[in-house]
């Protein structure tokens, strides 16, 4: 960090000037450099750390087709598996490659996780740099990306390969959409396309891309002549074409076939995949949403109480909390259209708000409220927004050229020792589940992992412990009934194991799950001198597995 962050020299406006353009980018080389070092030095401790219990199984250590590597058989599967309910055939091929150099060694996979990371935070440097010309404020905008506490779950968690690979593409597509707009062409244009459906085949997440780039034409290449009156705009001119608005969206509309031959795709696999739609009304996933966003920027700005779990609040959420964030938002954006003569400000207020649309729950699919991991892509819009706006603010003030880069230092060096806590707490799985349950409120899935971990360990006591506040949080958990179950039966608490059985079958939907509940169930009546209800359950046990 240093002066060019305050009184930045853009790159494009300096061309004129061989010697001192051969000076920035020695620069930005050396600070690209440091980037990467540092990045990789904080992300260092994962590689002791395990493989967490959710996901990683179905993406690695469990998955047989995985560990065979680059095989014929795997690249041929993973173009056609559903598996995880997804079609994200790059993610596979990633995680395949992985087993072929490091086997199921958790180390070199962890490695790879911190190196990719650190890529896309490289990368992230030299779009905005070439975009914008700017080189203090896009370092700043890439180390904010790169130590921020919130990208930890994305690192630490191997089942979010497919979010770190999927945003290399995203921004090689984002700096390739710069080179086409120079110098527009059918080459070029393909260029941009297939790298956007190589980062779709990573995830889906970056379906948005197509509104990214518009977003992108606005500022900073300046491509579009708005219908709308525009005050001047701050900053270097546009160096590029100016277009319609019109014609701007119909440029895009080939990248719109491939958005929507993505979400049928995804929308196929998710059906396989039976995923968990709650029963939630519009107004509730609506209202959830709204006050997601908030709860999202209060985590840019202060990033604690991060955890691998926020359940959704459902009907517990108050009216008043999503009328508040309501007003929160529509002030934020009263203001940065207020104030749209600095065009960074929409620019990337509208990537956060864009970005998030496919994972804000709207479709609500899986326990979440929000996640740490969906903050990865759209928080580089929040970034460009704070940073832009520092740096101009600070010259409007004539601040000392001293006070920009020393706060910027103290900024990223207090995120780095929280992002270094956080990464402490993947260091194995009871300790991630201990602190999602301790930093959450009701969070009956940390409480029911951290039982589960305790209970293969030996320690059923304490497991059991957990499992209660598990069954008062839901009830109807079939899991947690069903070891209190066991527990009680087993001292001798007929009554009470027989109470929780039938807990358990409520929301139980495996029959051979069933079969075995059943079972002990017989013998709980047997036990207790219920015979007529014994042999029901017997009989109940058998029709189970003849069955099944």
């Amino acid at each position: 960090m240093n002066s060019v962050a305050l009184h930045p020299m853009p790159v494009e406006q300096s061309q004129h000037k061989p010697r001192q353009l051969s000076v920035t980018y020695k620069q930005a080389l050396g600070l690209s450099l440091a980037l990467l070092a540092a990045t990789l030095a904080l992300y260092f401790p994962v590689i002791h750390h395990p493989f967490t219990n959710i996901d990683d199984q179905g993406y690695i250590y469990q998955n047989l087709h995985v560990q065979d590597g680059l095989s014929w058989p795997t690249i041929k599967w993973a173009l056609l598996t559903f598996d995880d309910n997804n079609w994200h055939p790059i993610t596979w091929f990633s995680h395949a490659l992985d087993c072929q150099m490091f086997g199921i060694n958790p180390a070199g996979h962890h490695m790879m996780n911190a190196l990719w990371h650190s890529i896309d935070a490289v990368g992230l440097f030299w779009v905005l740099l070439l975009a914008t010309g700017y080189l203090g404020r896009s370092f700043m905008v890439a180390a904010l990306f790169a130590v921020h506490p919130i990208n930890v779950e994305s690192v630490a968690w191997m089942a979010e390969r497919k979010t770190l690979v999927s945003t290399f593409f995203f921004l090689l597509a984002l700096g390739a959409y710069r080179w086409y707009a120079r110098q527009p062409g059918f080459v070029r244009y393909t260029v941009v396309a297939l790298l956007f459906v190589l980062g779709l085949m990573a995830k889906p997440q970056i379906i948005t891309l197509p509104c990214v780039l518009l977003l992108w034409d606005y500022w900073p290449l300046q491509r579009m002549k708005t219908p709308w009156p525009e005050p001047p705009a701050v900053g270097p001119p546009s160096t590029f074409p100016r277009k319609s608005l019109f014609w701007l969206i119909k440029e895009k509309i080939p990248l719109l076939i491939i958005c929507a031959a993505s979400a049928l795709i995804t929308m196929k696999a998710q059906r396989v995949g039976r995923p968990q739609h709650w029963p939630y009304s519009a107004s509730i996933r609506l209202g959830n949403a709204i006050v997601a966003y908030v709860r999202y920027i209060g985590k840019a700005f202060w990033p604690s109480h991060l955890a691998i779990m926020y359940l959704h609040p459902g009907y517990s959420l108050k009216y008043w909390q999503v009328a508040a964030a309501a007003l929160v938002l529509l002030a934020i954006t009263v203001l940065v259209i207020v104030g749209r003569r600095y065009r960074y400000l929409l620019v990337g207020w509208f990537w956060f708000l864009g970005t998030l649309v496919p994972t804000i729950g709207l479709m609500q699919v899986g326990r979440q409220a929000l996640a740490d991991r969906y903050a990865y892509q759209s928080f580089l819009g929040l970034f460009i927004l704070i940073c832009w706006g520092a740096a101009d603010w600070a010259t409007r003030k004539h601040w000392p050229r001293a006070v920009l880069p020393t706060a910027s230092i103290a900024i990223l060096l207090g995120l780095a020792v929280i992002a270094h806590r956080q990464i402490g707490y993947w260091s194995d799985n009871l300790t991630l589940w201990s602190h999602a349950a301790q930093v959450t409120t009701d969070n009956w899935v940390a409480e029911d992992m951290v039982a589960g971990i305790l209970l293969t360990t030996g320690h059923r006591d304490e497991a059991i412990a957990h499992y209660y506040v598990v069954a008062a949080l839901n009830p109807t958990d079939s899991g947690s009934n069903l070891a209190i179950a066991i527990y009680e039966q087993g001292r001798g608490h007929l009554q009470e194991a027989i109470r929780r059985y039938k807990l358990a079958l409520i929301e139980m939907d495996d029959p051979l799950e069933q079969a075995k509940l059943y079972q002990n169930l017989s013998i709980a009546y047997r036990d207790a001198g219920q015979i007529p209800e014994s042999a029901e359950a017997f009989s109940r046990m058998k029709k189970l597995r003849r069955t099944h």
